[in-house]
């Protein structure tokens, strides 16, 4: 379903072909990663600590290095000391340890083979001496007075700091008179609130394949979520010059921010370099769960203030995100993420921690649930308390334009009003809700990016057009670029062939993330199609003997007054005599990227005698500017739901005492499967960006951010008992039903 008001007529945008890598996608024929392979090509095989926090006194690889089939060992000695300062510093450690480990699964060596089987008998034969060092894991631990330093490198950031810490970020951000809001208040609810760290669950495993040559330059395949920046890290890892890394992007197979990093290209990369072969890591899933980013793990206390007619009028909240051993801005994010209502007064603290654990990454609006899991939950418990409808409570005080974020940013044009009408105004929510069950609402904030794109558009000698551009495609980007190019140029979408290049064939593009591609690189290929455009119609007015003023693009060709139309295939077949190829590039740094809301709206049941927790409908409406491509913003809005149901009910990160992962297989970490849920009903509210040609705004992120409170705010109307730690498994529903 669709709600929009005063659409304008498009031809080709907002549309539904077919995608264009879909073919490849559903035969197999599609190239990810792990499925290239080189002649001469060597397998790679990882050295991980077992310990969480402890000092490599020595290591050995004499054994491994005699061994049949090994041609090439690596450790923390075979790359440079960028030191503390450098900005990729955390990610050089993070690639390959040095003198310390500082999480259980850090890679301490790596051996390549000419199998995979001899590779890993050779890393079992290395042998390491550890001194183990004091370790933490929770947010209160690395806070304590006189914790142990989890990683005596990190500096506090924000704030001056003379001494390591276990804060990488502190953010305090205040307006208004809280205090006096507070006592002013009919009412004031305060709860802490929990989340367990979950990983992004990509089905694809991080993998890659680099050839090395003797001229020094690397060539690498990989599956990652921006190329340019595998080549600069990577480059800036192994101490080299960006221009000796050239990047191809293979297909991906999942990634949801998790593969905005690197972990393994510069180790078969430097193996590469000493085995004079190219060298394959393909990550195996206990590695990917041990030893890359999941989101952190958090603790939020909220408390807020509302009169007795439903007005928020204070909001105080201090946030901690449990960032693993190397610092990031989690707890900024989380803090930018406050965006959804008015609150006139309010004072946000927010942390970034440091523990001996996998260093955290993005997943799907980083920081923002864990946020909006707390918020959401304690104004809908004030809805309750005060009688009032949950929307109608979030109308009276959602944000709108010229209102501002905890930041203290304005909003500019947004669309949360317009979402919280849909679901009010849907089929789902004026039906009854089901015996024994109830129905939970929550509203879900995502700010978008915009960044540097690039895009290249090439028209053909028969007509057709081809789009490049930098941006790998994790959610039907090809398509978009694809209906828009159509749309300025006047083709058909099926005449157009997108194409995502690789780091030496198109200009720089930022990563595919922060629901930034339709909206930033969209908006190169609207830029390249323009330009293009304007070159035939100069060549179309030479052709005819006009000014260039006096020709309009209209349907696919030139047009001017008194004279037959100058269609495009025609202006491409003359190209050779009109100035040669017809072909033009844009590069920007976009700017105007749209805010996202989502409201979503679920039934569930409660089993009270096992604590299950069944989802029996499930409705999701979110502000998309405008649909390029709607059943791709539809399976956005599904994915993103799905995954928050998963974060809500299930998923978690089960650690033992000593710090090691005890659900490291998809057997144990429990993602939601197809039987688990109905199908999830969307709602396209399109609120048009004005700072994008086709009013775009990013989706691919909001939709994330309400579920685990739209199933805690059900599950208090169903049972009674307000959940506060996620997840709300069977075990942790069942003690809350047990404790009412």
């Amino acid at each position: 379903m669709t709600a929009t008001e005063n659409p304008p007529t498009y031809t080709w945008v907002g549309t539904r072909p077919i995608r264009h890598d879909g073919y490849d996608k559903v035969t197999g024929k599609a190239r990810f990663a792990a499925d290239l392979d080189l002649p001469g090509q060597l397998r790679a095989v990882y050295v991980r600590s077992p310990h969480a926090h402890a000092r490599i006194v020595s290591i050995n690889t004499a054994a491994a290095e005699a061994m049949p089939g090994v041609k090439a060992v690596v450790t923390g000695a075979d790359f440079p000391d960028l030191g503390a300062a450098d900005p990729e510093y955390d990610v050089s450690v993070n690639v390959m340890a040095r003198d310390t480990v500082y999480y259980h699964g850090h890679a301490v060596a790596a051996v390549a083979a000419t199998s995979r089987e001899l590779a890993a008998d050779a890393a079992a034969a290395i042998v390491v001496e550890y001194e183990e060092l004091p370790a933490v894991f929770t947010i209160d631990d690395a806070m304590a007075d006189g914790a142990p330093l989890v990683n005596e490198t990190n500096f506090t950031k924000f704030v001056k700091a003379d001494e390591p810490s276990n804060l990488s970020t502190i953010t305090n951000l205040e307006r208004g008179e809280v205090d006096d809001a507070f006592a002013a208040a009919d009412l004031v609810v305060e709860r802490e609130f929990t989340t367990a760290a979950v990983h992004q669950g990509y089905i694809e495993p991080h993998a890659c394949v680099v050839d090395t040559g003797a001229d020094g330059r690397a060539s690498v395949w990989c599956s990652s979520q921006g190329h340019f920046r595998v080549r600069s890290s990577t480059a800036a890892v192994l101490g080299w010059d960006v221009s000796r890394v050239k990047v191809t992007p293979a297909e991906i197979g999942g990634g949801f921010g998790g593969k905005t990093t690197i972990y393994i290209e510069p180790v078969a990369a430097r193996l590469s370099e000493m085995a004079g072969r190219p060298v394959k890591i393909v990550m195996t899933r206990d590695e990917v769960f041990r030893a890359t980013g999941p989101a952190p793990a958090s603790k939020v206390r909220v408390k807020v203030g509302a009169t007795n007619d439903g007005e928020l009028t204070a909001l105080e909240a201090w946030m901690a995100y449990n960032v693993g051993a190397f610092g990031n801005v989690a707890g900024l994010v989380g803090a930018m993420s406050v965006a959804s209502y008015k609150f006139p007064n309010l004072k946000l603290e927010a942390y970034s921690v440091l523990s001996n654990l996998p260093k955290s990454a993005a997943y799907r609006s980083p920081s923002a649930p864990h946020a909006a899991f707390a918020i959401e939950s304690v104004v809908d418990e004030i809805a309750q308390k005060l009688d009032i409808d949950p929307i109608e409570l979030r109308l009276k005080n959602a944000a709108v334009e010229g209102d501002v974020t905890a930041m203290g940013m304005p909003h500019p044009r947004i669309g949360f009003v317009e979402c919280l009408e849909a679901v009010r105004e849907s089929e789902h929510y004026q039906s009854p809700v089901p015996d024994g069950a109830a129905r939970g609402i929550a509203a879900g904030f995502w700010f978008n990016i915009g960044e540097q794109s690039s895009a290249t558009v090439h028209v053909n000698e028969d007509g057709t057009a081809t789009v490049i551009t930098g941006s790998p495609d994790i959610g039907g980007s090809r398509a978009s670029m694809a209906l828009m190019a159509a749309e300025e140029l006047g083709l058909d979408v099926n005449s157009i062939t997108p194409l995502v290049a690789d780091t030496e064939s198109v200009g720089f593009t930022d990563t595919t993330e922060g629901s930034r591609t339709t909206f930033a690189t969209g908006m190169a290929v609207v830029q390249a199609c323009r330009d293009l455009i304007d070159d035939m119609r100069s060549r179309a007015a030479t052709t005819l003997s006009v000014d260039v003023g006096e020709v309009i693009w209209a349907d696919g060709a030139a047009v001017a007054e008194g004279h037959d139309p100058v269609p495009l295939a025609s202006i491409a077949a003359q190209s050779k005599r009109t100035g040669g190829p017809l072909t033009a590039s844009a590069s920007l740094n976009a700017a105007g990227a749209g805010p996202s809301f989502a409201v979503h709206c679920g039934d569930l049941a409660v089993d009270e005698e096992t604590g299950h927790t069944k989802v029996l409908r499930y409705t999701a409406a979110q502000d998309a500017g405008t649909a390029i491509h709607p059943s791709y913003v539809e399976g956005q809005l599904q994915g993103g739901s799905v995954q928050g149901i998963g974060w809500a009910l299930n998923e978690e990160y089960v650690l033992n005492d000593d710090g090691s992962l005890d659900n490291a297989s998809f057997l144990d970490y429990r993602i939601p499967v197809a039987s688990d849920l109905p199908m999830i009903e969307t709602i396209i509210v399109e609120v048009p960006n004005p700072s994008h040609p086709y009013g775009v705004r990013g989706v691919g992120e909001t939709g994330i951010v309400p579920p685990m409170a739209t199933i805690a705010n059900a599950i208090s109307r169903a049972a009674g008992i307000r959940m506060t730690a996620l997840p709300m498994s069977p075990p942790h529903v069942l003690t809350a039903l047990n404790e009412r």
